[in-house]
C-alpha cells in the first residue's frame, strides 16, 4: 500500500508487531515510557547477588535488560513493513567452585530472580564437576552507581512512525526521479536499556542507540534485460536520529561523497541511481597488479575479516573454531614480539570509547570500564582483544572490557571492539593520493568476500571502482575483486591518509558463538594505498 494509506490504516498500532508485556510484569517493576524505575533494578539485581553469595559462588553478575528495536521497510512508493520488538528481562552469572553458571528469566519478580540465581549456581557446581583449571577473573574495582548514555540529540524510536516513513519516501523518488528502476530503503533502529550488577559493588545503567539506514538501488539494461546494483554509503552509527539530517561534507573526483558526521540519504540516493546506470557500460577490468586505493566506505569491512576477528584472543586459542574457524595470529607470533601484521604505515587500535561508534558504552558486560588500546603497532602485533577471564593467558592484570551479550536472555562473552586503523600523521588529501598513482583502481563502498577459516587468504569485492592512470581517474571499471592474504596485504600498505578523512563504517550484525549471537561494531580509517595488489576479474554478465 502507498504511504498515505498506510499511515491512515495502521494509526499507532497496525501493521506493528511487539512482544507483549504481562500484567505481572508491568505491575512488579514499574515499567514507564524511558524504562524501569532505576531503584526497581537495583533491589532486584541485589536479591541475585544475595542469593548467590548465600548459595555458595564466589562471584556473580546481574544484567536486566530492555532491549527495543524498529524496522521500517519500503520499497519504491510503498511501505512494505513496520515491525517493533520489545524484551525485558534478566540474565545472571556465576562463578562457584571455580566453574561458570548462567541462567535467564523474565519473570521479574524477586522469586522469578532468586529461582533462576539457584539455577545459575546449581549449573556452575555441576559443571565443576568437569572443570579442568578454575577460571581466573582479572580483577575490577567497583565503581558504585553510575550512568552512562550515547549523546544523541533525537531518539529515533521516540520519533513519531510518519517522520521516518517521511524520509523512505523521499529517498525513493530522489533514486526513481534519477532514473532507477528499483529501490529498497531500510530503517534499522536499536535502543538497549541495560542495567549491570556485581558482588564487585558496581550498579551500572546505560542506555545505548544506534541505527543504520541502508538501501540499493537497481538499474536495468533494457535491450539485454541485465541489472547493476549500488547499495547506499550509510554506516551503522551509534548515533540519535539527527544523523540523518546533515548534509554531504565533500566530493571527490570520482563523485562519491564523504559522510562523517551526517548522512544526506536522499542525496546518496539521487547519486546511487546515477552510479548504478553507469555500472551497466563501464568497462571490465583487465587482471593484474594494481595499486589499491581503498576508501573507508570499504576498507571497514576488510578490517574487519583480517584484523578484528582474527585478533579475538578466544578464536586465536581456538574456543571458536567449530563455527567461525580459528586464526593465523598465533600466541607465538605475539610473544616473538616481531611478528610483523603490516608495514611501518600500519597503526591499528581496539576502542571502545570513540564517539559515534558502535561499539561506543562507558562499561562493557562485565562492569569493566572501557578503554582503547594498540593491537598492531608500526606494523608490529603488540596485542588482541581479551576480557576477564581470559588475560591472564596474556600475562596482562586488566581487561580490555570488550564483553557483550545481544540479550539479556545471553550470556556475555568475548566480543570485538571498534578496531580501526590510525590516519596518516603526514598531511595527505585523496586527490593527492591519487596523482601519484600510475596504474591502480579506486574502491568505493563495501561488497562480496570470502576469507578463509583462520582469516588468513581472502578476496574482496565493493560497489564502485574507478580507473586510476598516471595520476587521474579515468573512468568507472566493473567486475573486480581483489585477492591477497592479510600479512601480505597490510605489508603492502604504503600511504594513509591524514585525520581530515577519517571515516567509520561497521557491521550491524556481527553474528559469533553457539548459540549464535550478533553485536554492533565500526571500523574507521582514513582513504588507504595498497601497492602491488593482485586484481581479477569476477566475469559477470549483467544481471
Amino acid at each position: 500500500m502507498d504511504r498515505r494509506k498506510f499511515l491512515q490504516l495502521s494509526g499507532t498500532g497496525l501493521g506493528i508487531s511487539m512482544l507483549p508485556l504481562s500484567g505481572k510484569l508491568v505491575a512488579e517493576t514499574k515499567l514507564t515510557h524511558s524504562g524501569m524505575d532505576i531503584a526497581v533494578k537495583k533491589e532486584l539485581a541485589d536479591t541475585a547477588l544475595n542469593t548467590a553469595t548465600k548459595l555458595g559462588a564466589s562471584y556473580a553478575d546481574v544484567r536486566i535488560g530492555r532491549y527495543l528495536n524498529q524496522y521500517v521497510i519500503t520499497r519504491e512508493m510503498k511501505v512494505n513493513n513496520v515491525v517493533n520488538t520489545e524484551s525485558i528481562g534478566m540474565g545472571v552469572r556465576v562463578l562457584a567452585k571455580g566453574t561458570w553458571g548462567f541462567a535467564a528469566t523474565n519473570d521479574m519478580t524477586s522469586d522469578g530472580i532468586a529461582r533462576a540465581t539457584a539455577q545459575a549456581v546449581a549449573t556452575a557446581k555441576a559443571s565443576s564437576k568437569s572443570q579442568q583449571e578454575p577460571v581466573q577473573l582479572a580483577p575490577v574495582k567497583g565503581h558504585g552507581e553510575v550512568q552512562w548514555k550515547t549523546p544523541i540529540k533525537k531518539n529515533a524510536l521516540a520519533l513519531p512512525l510518519a517522520e521516518k516513513v517521511d524520509l523512505l519516501m523521499a529517498v525513493n523518488k530522489s533514486a526513481l526521479d534519477a532514473g532507477a528502476n528499483f529501490i529498497n530503503s531500510m530503517l534499522f533502529l536499536v535502543n538497549e536499556q541495560k542495567y549491570f550488577a556485581s558482588t564487585d559493588g558496581s550498579y551500572i545503567d546505560q542506555d545505548v542507540h544506534r541505527l543504520w539506514a541502508p538501501f540499493t538501488v537497481t538499474a536495468i539494461d533494457k535491450k539485454s534485460g541485465g541489472f547493476r546494483t549500488r547499495n547506499g554509503l550509510s554506516q551503522p552509527v551509534g548515533r540519535g536520529f539527527e544523523y540523518l539530517d546533515g548534509r554531504a561534507a565533500d566530493k571527490l573526483q570520482s563523485q562519491t561523497v564523504l559522510y562523517r558526521d551526517s548522512y544526506d540519504m536522499v542525496e546518496d540516493a539521487h547519486l546511487a541511481a546515477k552510479q548504478a546506470q553507469q555500472k551497466l557500460t563501464a568497462k571490465s577490468v583487465k587482471p593484474g597488479k594494481y595499486d589499491l586505493v581503498l576508501d573507508p566506505s570499504h576498507l571497514w569491512l576488510t578490517i574487519h575479516e583480517s584484523v578484528g576477528h582474527p585478533l579475538e584472543l578466544d578464536r586465536v586459542l581456538g574456543y571458536e573454531a567449530n563455527y567461525a574457524g580459528t586464526s593465523f595470529a598465533t600466541i607465538d607470533k605475539w610473544r616473538s614480539g616481531k611478528f610483523q601484521y603490516g608495514s611501518d604505515k600500519v597503526n591499528l587500535v581496539a576502542d571502545k570509547l570513540q564517539p559515534g561508534s558502535l561499539g561506543a558504552v562507558g562499561y562493557d558486560d562485565e562492569g569493566v570500564k572501557t578503554t582503547n588500546w594498540d593491537l598492531v603497532k608500526d606494523g608490529v602485533l603488540v596485542n588482541y582483544q581479551a576480557i576477564r577471564d581470559q588475560v591472564h593467558m596474556l600475562e596482562q592484570k586488566q581487561s580490555h572490557g570488550c564483553c557483550y551479550a545481544d540479550s539479556w536472555s545471553s550470556v556475555q562473552f568475548q566480543r570485538m571492539a571498534n578496531v580501526s586503523l590510525l590516519p596518516g600523521k603526514e598531511t595527505l588529501s585523496v586527490d593527492n593520493m591519487i596523482k601519484d598513482v600510475e596504474k591502480g583502481i579506486y574502491i568505493v563502498g563495501d561488497g562480496s568476500f570470502s576469507i578463509d577459516q583462520q582469516r588468513y587468504n581472502f578476496q574482496f569485492g565493493g560497489q564502485l571502482f574507478y580507473e586510476i592512470e598516471n595520476g587521474k581517474i579515468t573512468g568507472m571499471l566493473e567486475d573486480v575483486a581483489y585477492q591477497s592474504n592479510t600479512q601480505e596485504f597490510w605489508n603492502s600498505c604504503s600511504q594513509v591518509c591524514d585525520q581530515s578523512d577519517y571515516r567509520l563504517g561497521g557491521s550491524f550484525f556481527d553474528g559469533k558463538g553457539q548459540p549464535s549471537q550478533v553485536s554492533a561494531v565500526s571500523h574507521g580509517s582514513s582513504t588507504t594505498r595498497f601497492d602491488g595488489v593482485n586484481v581479477i576479474n569476477t566475469k559477470r554478465k549483467l544481471g
